[in-house]
């Protein structure tokens, strides 16, 4: 399957490419997302006509993204769990409980942008978790988890 991305993809390409892509991925995820059109003539024609547009909204997109990325950068998250005496906690911290310490905190971060590669968070301490806001756009946030004696 043939498609034209109209946005950058990771791993895939960028704004503008024509890739070829197994048909699940592209019927699955890239057309009904809006990340992609298929390649026909008509496509192709329309994407030229908007493709300073979409440039512009992309520009846009990372730009807001970066600044959300500064106010991170300024903010310990702090999260609250259950724990036994040596601070194991009872349950764990994972994407959500960051994303909503982050909205406690006045800063906008979804679940989807917190990633924890090794699991989630299961003793009390100082963490620091990786954040993807953009594709281009990663950094670190400082999570604090306490642990509370039931």
């Amino acid at each position: 399957m043939e498609l034209i991305l109209l946005e950058k993809v990771s791993n895939l390409g960028d704004l503008g490419d024509r890739v070829r892509v197994r048909a699940g991925y592209g019927r699955n995820y890239l057309l009904p997302y809006g990340k992609a059109k298929m390649a026909t003539e008509e496509n192709i024609r329309y994407f030229e006509e908007r493709r300073a547009e979409l440039e512009r909204a992309a520009r846009e997109a990372q730009q807001a993204a970066e600044a959300r990325l500064e106010q991170l950068q300024g903010v310990t998250l702090k999260v609250t769990a259950k724990a036994g005496e040596q601070g194991k906690l009872f349950g764990s911290v994972g994407p959500a409980d960051v994303a909503g310490a982050a909205a406690a905190a006045g800063v906008e971060l979804a679940r989807r942008e917190v990633r924890m590669p090794e699991g989630p968070i299961r003793v009390a301490g100082e963490y620091d978790v990786a954040v993807q806001l953009h594709t281009d756009v990663t950094g670190e946030v400082k999570v604090v988890v306490e642990g509370q004696e039931s």
